[in-house]
């Protein structure tokens, strides 16, 4: 064989290597992606048209579109998604400005930063059962702290999982505590980006240093912040563990959220079709809001 020959046997190797290597790089990411995310999809899009039970037992026929029709005017569904929107409001608003001042705090360069950023996000590494009793130890009405505190100093104890005006505020409170170490992460990654030189340069203008936050800082920062906004939104329309281990949404109700009522739906009512159904309208509802925020975020940036 010649030298060019040679020479272009291995040029096809290397080309034949070159377009096959990728899809076998990505095909274990393939193989556990359609396993663990299309296959349910599907087949939980199949199950929301029949009446799919549970136990396996009764009518599995196919319903159509029986489950969705139900599912629009059951006013539990809407209800418990309105106390999922009003949750989402309540934390949503600390979540983001709470991280961004810890944030600015410890990037400001506070003594003993490892301690600092420690403290704020070790929390976000807890387990849903672990914050389950962090809850309860502060919570209980008994003998839980707060109140424990609160009779310390002469003032009457609240109901603080056990009554509706404050059940919610509550489930809010620990959230906030377990969560905001993400976004304090992410905002102080973001202010290690911003240039120096803008600062040396405002400083030379004689900006002090609540003029910088406010014309370079947080302008810089509208990016990271749209992006935890539209990470927090959708987390936050998702919640289910804390407030079914701590108030099981309760009292009579006043916290429960969306999902709570398809498990309960799905897993005691062993109404799995039409579990299936309202778990779609739900992330019908979701799909609509994350394309609304970006295109708002994306007209704002443009």
């Amino acid at each position: 064989m010649s030298t060019w020959q040679t020479r272009g046997a291995g040029s096809t190797r290397r080309s034949v290597l070159g377009r096959t290597s990728g899809p076998l790089f990505v095909a274990p990411f393939m193989v556990v992606f359609a396993l663990f995310l299309v296959v349910p999809l599907v087949w939980g899009l199949w199950m929301s048209f029949t009446n799919s039970s549970l136990t396996g037992r009764g009518d599995s026929t196919f319903a159509g579109f029986g489950n969705y029709a139900e599912a629009l005017t059951d006013a539990k569904m809407w209800e418990t998604i309105g106390h999922t929107v009003l949750f989402t409001v309540m934390s949503t608003v600390p979540l983001v400005a709470f991280a961004l001042v810890m944030a600015l705090l410890v990037h400001a360069g506070l003594p003993g930063q490892w301690l600092w950023r420690l403290a704020f996000f070790a929390p976000y590494l807890l387990t849903s059962a672990v914050i389950w009793q962090v809850g309860l130890l502060l919570f209980q009405t008994d003998s839980g702290m707060l109140n424990t505190f609160l009779n310390a100093i002469g003032l009457d104890g609240v109901g603080w999982l056990v009554e509706e005006r404050y059940a919610m505020w509550s489930v809010v409170l620990i959230t906030v505590w377990w969560t905001v170490g993400f976004n304090f992460l992410l905002y102080l990654a973001a202010l290690q980006s911003v240039p120096d030189q803008l600062y040396e340069a405002a400083a030379i203008d004689g900006a002090g240093a609540w003029r910088r936050l406010w014309s370079i800082t947080i302008p810089q920062l509208h990016r990271t912040t749209a992006l935890i906004t539209v990470l927090q939104v959708l987390a936050s329309l998702k919640v289910f563990d804390q407030i079914f281990l701590l108030t099981k949404g309760g009292p009579d109700g006043s916290t429960r959220p969306v999902l709570e009522y398809i498990f309960d739906t799905g897993f005691t009512g062993y109404r799995l079709g039409y579990a299936a159904a309202m778990s779609y309208i739900f992330f019908a509802l979701l799909l609509i809001l994350s394309i609304g925020q970006l295109k708002f975020f994306s007209r704002k940036e443009a």
